[in-house]
């Protein structure tokens, strides 16, 4: 443990972000599932809903800076191929 006072406060604030991280982050990863799980599915209009929820989390991630611009590119240009695959 830290003992001076700006370690102490570092540790605090690490903790508090990487809680935040985890939580956004674990809204990312539950969105692609439902997309992914419409997409097993073949369930087109339940697909696009997803999708459409799913970008707007990844974007809303970016955003608050837990992914890369191009990692959240990547993951939803993955997801839209996806979905545009459903026939």
């Amino acid at each position: 443990m830290a003992n001076i006072k700006s370690a102490k406060k570092r540790i605090l604030v690490a903790q508090t972000r990487t809680d935040r991280n985890k939580a956004i982050r674990s809204k990312v990863k539950t969105a692609i599932k439902k997309v992914d799980a419409a997409v097993a599915a073949n369930d087109k209009e339940t697909a696009l809903a997803a999708l459409a929820n799913a970008t707007s989390e990844i974007n809303k991630a970016t955003s608050k800076g837990v992914y890369h611009k191009n990692t959240a590119a990547r993951k939803i240009s993955r997801l839209a191929v996806a979905v545009n695959k459903i026939a």
